[in-house]
C-alpha cells in the first residue's frame, strides 16, 4: 500500500483537471484494502474509489479526502458446471487485456467492447457497452468489500441493478460504499452475427468482411476506435462526454415525425447523442477550451480549457445547441469527483 499527500485530480484524470486531493492511497493487495479505509477513517476524511480516471471530471475545489485506487492485479479462468467459460479479473486490471484474453482463447461476449479505456473494476458501475454489447450481458458476480459493514463479499450478477450506465455502485444507497476487488464475466463459443451496430456493419459491408470470429471482431473495432477516438492516455479527454437519450414508444413516434432518427431495438428506442451533436454541425468546434472531436462528436478534448468553469460553459453551450434545435437535453456521461 502507498499513500501520497496532497496530489491533483488534473494527474489523476485524464481530462486533466481538477485541483488537490488531501491523499491518495495505492492499493496492491486485497489485504491492503481494510488497511485502506482505516487509514481514511483516522484521518477523518471522506473516501472516493478511482479507477484509472478515463471516466471521471475533476472539479477546482478538489477532494477533501483519500482516493483510493486499484492496482490489484491477476487475470484466471475455469469452466463452469454447464461448460460456460468463467473470467475472473482483478480490479486493477485494464479493461481491454480482459477482452483480448477472452479473443484469444476464442470467445465471444465482449469484443465489441475492444479498446474501451479503463480498468475492469470499473467495468461494472457504469456498465460500459460499445457496438450492442455491455457488461450486463456477461457479467456472473462481483466480489467486493463492503465498507459499511468491513466485509467480503460476493455480488451475483442480479443484485447489480445494472441498466444504462448505472449500477447498485454509482447509484441509491450503497453507491460508493463498495470497493471492487475482482470481476466474473462469463463468455461462449461462437461469434457475433449481423446485423451489427451502424459504424461496425458500415466496416463489414465496405470491406466484405464474413469472418466475424471475436479476434476479427476484435480488430475491426480497434481499428474503427484507433481511426475515431483519441487516446486519453495522450489526449486530455474523458472519452464520450454525452450520454445517448432513451426515449419510449410513443416519444419516439413524435420525435420520429419531427424528423429524429431513433435506432430501435427490442425493448428500447434510442436517439444518439453523437448522431445530435453532429446535425448541429458542431464536430470540430471549438468552447471554452473545449474543442468537439473532428471525427467523433461525442468526444470533447481539452485544448487550453484550464478549469472546471471551463469545461462546465463549454457542456453548457452545447446543450443549449442541441436543446434549441431538438427540444432534447443531453446528460454528461463522466462521473465527478465530489469535493467533499
Amino acid at each position: 500500500m502507498k499513500i501520497s499527500e496532497n496530489i491533483s485530480l488534473s494527474e489523476l484524470t485524464t481530462m486533466k483537471l481538477g485541483g488537490p486531493v488531501n491523499y491518495v492511497v495505492d492499493v496492491e493487495a486485497i489485504e491492503d484494502i481494510p488497511s485502506a479505509y482505516k487509514f481514511a477513517e483516522k484521518k477523518q476524511l471522506p473516501v472516493y474509489i478511482l479507477g484509472n480516471g478515463s471516466n471521471t471530471i475533476g472539479r477546482d475545489e478538489g477532494f477533501k479526502g483519500v482516493i483510493i485506487r486499484n492496482h490489484i492485479r491477476g487475470i484466471t479462468s475455469r469452466y463452469d458446471e454447464n461448460d460456460n467459460f468463467l473470467i475472473k479479473g482483478m480490479g486493477g486490471e485494464k479493461w481491454d487485456d480482459i477482452v483480448e484474453y477472452a479473443c484469444k482463447n476464442g470467445y465471444s461476449g465482449i469484443e465489441a467492447m475492444s479498446m474501451i479505456p479503463g480498468t475492469l473494476g470499473a467495468a461494472p458501475v457504469q456498465n460500459i457497452g460499445a457496438y450492442g454489447q455491455d457488461v450486463a450481458q456477461v457479467i456472473d458476480s462481483v466480489e467486493v468489500y463492503n465498507s459499511v459493514t468491513n466485509q467480503y463479499e460476493t455480488l451475483p450478477a442480479e443484485l447489480l441493478q445494472m441498466g444504462y450506465r448505472r449500477s447498485i455502485f454509482n447509484y441509491g444507497e450503497m453507491a460508493g460504499k463498495y470497493f471492487i476487488i475482482s470481476v466474473t464475466i462469463r463468455v461462449h463459443q461462437g461469434s457475433l452475427q449481423p446485423p451489427f451496430y451502424t459504424s461496425l456493419q458500415a466496416y463489414v459491408d465496405e470491406h466484405q468482411v464474413t469472418d466475424f470470429s471475436p479476434n476479427n471482431i476484435r480488430r475491426i473495432v480497434t481499428e474503427i476506435r484507433s481511426e475515431k477516438l483519441p487516446d486519453p492516455a495522450v489526449v486530455a479527454t474523458a472519452g464520450s462526454f454525452f450520454k445517448n437519450i432513451y426515449l419510449t414508444d410513443e416519444d419516439a413516434m413524435k420525435a420520429e415525425a419531427r424528423g429524429m432518427k431513433i435506432i430501435r431495438r427490442p425493448g428500447e428506442n434510442k436517439i444518439s447523442a453523437g448522431w445530435m451533436l453532429e446535425e448541429c454541425g458542431l464536430k470540430g468546434q471549438s468552447f471554452h477550451g473545449m474543442r468537439v472531436s473532428d471525427k467523433s462528436a461525442l468526444i470533447l478534448i481539452n485544448e487550453g480549457a484550464k478549469s472546471y468553469a471551463d469545461l462546465a460553459d463549454a457542456r453548457f453551450a452545447i446543450q443549449q445547441i442541441v436543446r434549441t434545435k431538438f427540444g432534447l437535453t443531453l446528460q454528461q456521461e463522466p462521473v465527478e469527483v465530489p469535493t467533499r
